[in-house]
């Protein structure tokens, strides 16, 4: 592994609502003494107006920033956080635990390599824990710690741990796919087992919560092929095109062949530019750069080449298909319908299309599945989707960008679901693409005019 100055590791806090998920990112910043003077000051003083902690410090209160979040004592939006161990670099993303903001939750998670469930030792494993549980293995996250939090209140009772580990592992574990799973007894008020060892949990033998989060082997979850999608083509003057991007799989090399979809164009890359190159261009003449790497290549061949492509290798292709398998988390109170037009955009590709057929929805307190017709808010469900023209695309577990897409609507331009990849479908009851009058027309046409060569489908 590389030292904690190179490595970086992104994790979500999720579970359901007042598990202690922001008081716990506040528990990590407090313990690890990244907060400044000013921010502790700012706490003291924040704490005595909003806090919930009588008086002690409300170190939630660093994590829920809106003015809203603070009256309600509730996570609503995303926060997105920064911090430093002896061994690596983290960004903390605390989602909310209500049912309504699901799809900030979902947002989190997309992006995360771990993820930490929190459950109320008093509570144990409720719905929403398992709906988070779920929508973390349907976006890939394959490490997951369960900290089992307010220990304190439950005396920290052995008994009750091993009881809400047994139900976790029963009720979800079993079920879902996860590539590494660890439980945990914290206080996140009081900070056991978070950044200290407790004295209080003598029979637990475990790491502390961040030991886990600095010991966890990360490797790349990204499809080992090519993919570079086009975001700008940067021409500053007539002797210069570079196409830039963020290479999302595989690596890249100057002097490696490549082909340009969807036209199919080949050449040849004659130079790639970081942005560091800038200050020295010599030193990235041979260099090979791999994933999440932002570049500008430029190509030996005057190629046609645009925003929304994607340049691939040409032993390496991804589908290019117009009809798709996908499971979808629905993130609107407007109920998706079937057959009715919506906008997808995967990656730089926007295009129209249709639900066709929901093939069945998820029951996420047991993960069963559900016939269902049409789609309402925070619904899980595997969905055969056709395109109005071919879309390059991988499969979701191969690549996560490639991979993955969002829904919109076409009039309020709203984002109202997002969807992970599961395989090829094909076109159920193809419909014409021109109206009944052109249907009729045409066959007035052939019929009269046998010879005619109109342009309508025949």
């Amino acid at each position: 592994m590389n030292n904690s100055n190179e490595t970086l590791l992104r994790f979500i806090t999720c579970g359901s609502v007042d598990d202690g998920k922001s008081t716990l990112i506040g528990r990590i910043l407090f313990d690890t003494k990244t907060l400044f003077e000013d921010k502790l000051n700012s706490l003291e003083n924040e704490s005595k107006k909003y806090g919930t902690t009588g008086e002690n410090l409300d170190l939630a209160l660093l994590v829920d920033g809106l003015q809203s979040e603070r009256e309600q004592g509730i996570t609503i939006d995303v926060a997105y956080l920064f911090f430093n161990s002896k061994r690596r670099k983290y960004i903390i993303a605390d989602t909310p635990g209500h049912e309504q903001y699901t799809r900030n939750m979902a947002t989190g998670a997309s992006s995360a390599d771990v993820a930490i469930i929190l459950i109320d030792a008093r509570k144990g494993v409720l719905s929403q824990t398992k709906r988070h549980a779920y929508i973390c293995n349907l976006l890939g996250v394959k490490h997951v710690i369960v900290a089992i939090n307010k220990m304190d209140i439950v005396d920290f009772s052995q008994a009750v741990f091993e009881k809400i580990k047994s139900d976790f592992d029963n009720e979800i574990s079993l079920k879902l796919d996860f590539k590494d799973l660890k439980f945990i007894p914290i206080s996140a008020l009081n900070g056991d087992n978070v950044v200290d060892r407790s004295l209080n949990t003598s029979w637990y033998f475990g790491d502390t919560l961040l030991d886990m989060l600095d010991s966890i082997e990360l490797k790349s979850d990204y499809d080992k092929r090519f993919r570079f999608s086009v975001q700008y083509v940067n021409r500053p003057n007539l002797n210069f095109r570079g196409f830039c991007g963020t290479i999302s799989g595989g690596e890249i090399k100057a002097g490696e062949s490549i082909i340009v979809l969807p036209s199919g164009k080949k050449s040849t890359i004659k130079e790639i530019i970081p942005p560091q190159a800038a200050k020295n261009p010599i030193d990235f003449q041979d260099k090979t750069f791999g994933v999440n790497d932002s570049i500008t290549i430029t190509t030996v061949d005057e190629v046609d080449i645009s925003r929304g492509d994607m340049i691939v290798k040409e032993d390496e292709l991804p589908h290019i298909d117009e009809c798709l398998k996908a499971k979808i988390i629905w993130m609107s109170e407007e109920r998706m319908q079937v057959n009715k037009k919506y906008l997808f955009k995967l990656g730089m590709q926007t295009t129209s299309g249709i639900f066709q057929k929901i093939e069945h929805k998820i029951d996420v307190n047991n993960y069963k599945e559900m016939e269902s017709s049409e789609l309402e808010l925070n619904d899980i469900a595997l969905c055969d989707i056709a395109f109005d023209k071919k879309i390059i695309f991988d499969l979701y577990r191969e690549n996560r960008f490639s991979g993955s897409f969002i829904v919109i609507d076409k009039i309020t331009n709203n984002t109202l679901g997002a969807g992970m990849i599961e395989g090829l479908s094909h076109k159920i009851g193809k419909k014409s693409e021109f109206s009944e009058f052109e249907v009729e027309l045409n066959a007035l046409i052939r019929r009269h005019f046998p010879h005619w060569e109109s342009k309508v489908i025949s």
